[in-house]
């Protein structure tokens, strides 16, 4: 063998080895080692004691990596202003270290689902998953049917699952709470700082809360404006004459109202309270995305605009005036009864009020038809713990409570005002 032939052997071998070399390096450098400070990372900032996932929670998740879901949302709020004040505070890395493989996902052609736990009710996920579009109208989501039995309130065990999945997520930070806020930025030695300009946990516009200040509607809204906001935005659940019977109702518990004039009367605090901070326990959503001249066209639309909409012959042959007598049964029996839910005044907070998922109506902001007060009365009001009363309360003392109730209405005038009569 000639020196040529030596020197290119050896030119091979240092190519080769200095090729492994390099490869085993940038493996080290650009994955090993990262993955290392990330999991250490992960170790200083996150919650010593995640919860794990359940069993229906982990299929569930198994179905959203099946069908690609993250192939249309993120599950990564970034650490950018226009994040921060769309879904709030940037994810953290140990919020996703259980998750194998991740799905932080890459694109955002439906939103991000980093703090969906707690955002939706199951009823509306549920009814969203089987058509889309029946509650948003504007949705290019597929419809994933083969989930169901042929309806939204008919689901598989595996669109269960996957809801369980879906209530998951933002759970664990939030769990957290303070004290894991604090041990993040701790062990973050000030980094977070700046980053994480005040930014509340969830800053999702549709997220339901049970009480909070809301802004005061507009008395002139845009009847016009509000009409086709109405069309685009809530005649998916309370239908096109707000009879409460729109293409995503079916599969809701308990059903969208009856918006029309002629069964409730709202008053604009109420219409704030709803469009604000939506109903907590049912799938009426919050709206606070909108503006408040949006806010008030919506408003003004539903207290005037649907009135032309409602047959009067429904409304009077619902049920017969009270008689006198009955009339004077009323408080009594609305004391007895109805005051632990409803509150002495009406005004929806009695003393057991807090501890139903469906906060009780609250008559001081909302009137009801002497009909529409009958009919809850006697039949009840399904996906809430408003259950009939036939068995309790005889005919006449039905009658002379669902005549009470509508006394308590104050409109606009503040709580403590003089009761109408």
């Amino acid at each position: 063998m000639n020196r040529l032939d030596r020197v290119l052997r050896m030119s091979y071998l240092a190519a080769s080895v200095a090729g492994v070399g390099f490869f085993a390096l940038s493996v080290a450098w650009l994955g090993v080692w990262p993955a290392r400070r990330l999991a250490d990372e992960a170790a200083r900032t996150g919650s010593a004691h995640a919860v794990a996932l359940t069993l229906s929670e982990a299929r569930g998740r198994a179905i959203y990596a099946s069908e690609g879901c993250a192939y249309c949302h993120t599950q990564q709020v970034r650490f950018t202003e226009a994040d921060m004040a769309r879904f709030g505070a940037p994810t953290l890395a140990w919020e996703t270290r259980a998750d194998t493989p991740h799905m932080l996902g890459t694109r955002r052609i439906g939103p991000d689902l980093s703090r969906a736990g707690g955002t939706r009710a199951d009823d509306w996920q549920l009814t969203h998953l089987f058509a889309p579009r029946s509650v948003v109208a504007t949705s290019v989501m597929p419809s994933y049917r083969h989930l169901f039995n042929g309806a939204s309130d008919q689901p598989r065990q595996g669109a269960r699952d996957l809801v369980a999945y879906l209530e998951t997520l933002g759970r664990a930070r939030e769990l957290a709470g303070d004290e894991g806020e604090a041990r993040a930025a701790s062990a973050s030695h000030g980094h977070m700082e700046g980053l994480v300009p005040s930014a509340v946990l969830n800053a999702h516009p549709a997220r339901t809360r049970r009480q909070g200040a809301v802004p005061e509607l507009r008395e002139d809204g845009d009847v016009a404006l509000g009409a086709t906001l109405y069309a685009g935005h809530c005649a998916a659940c309370h239908g096109v004459d707000g009879a409460g019977d729109g293409p995503g109702a079916a599969g809701l518990q308990p059903k969208p109202s009856n918006l029309r004039q002629g069964f409730i009367e709202y008053s604009r605090t109420r219409m704030a309270q709803a469009l604000w901070n939506g109903v907590s326990g049912t799938a009426m959503p919050a709206w606070r995305d909108r503006s408040l001249d949006e806010l008030s066209a919506i408003s003004a639309f539903v207290r005037t605009g649907l009135d032309g909409r409602v047959d009067p012959n429904v409304i009077a042959r619902s049920t017969a005036p009270p008689t006198p007598a009955q009339i004077a049964m009323g408080p009594a029996v609305y004391a007895a009864n109805c005051s632990q839910c409803h509150g002495d005044a009406g005004g929806g907070d009695g003393s057991a009020a807090g501890q139903l998922a469906v906060a009780p109506t609250n008559f001081q902001r909302q009137r009801p038809s002497l009909g529409r007060a009958t009919i809850a009365l006697v039949n009840g009001i399904d996906g809430t713990m408003m259950a009939p009363w036939t068995s309790r309360l005889s005919a006449d003392e039905i009658a002379g409570v669902a005549a009470f109730v509508g006394t308590f209405y104050l409109g606009d005038q503040p709580a403590g005002s003089e009761r109408r009569r």
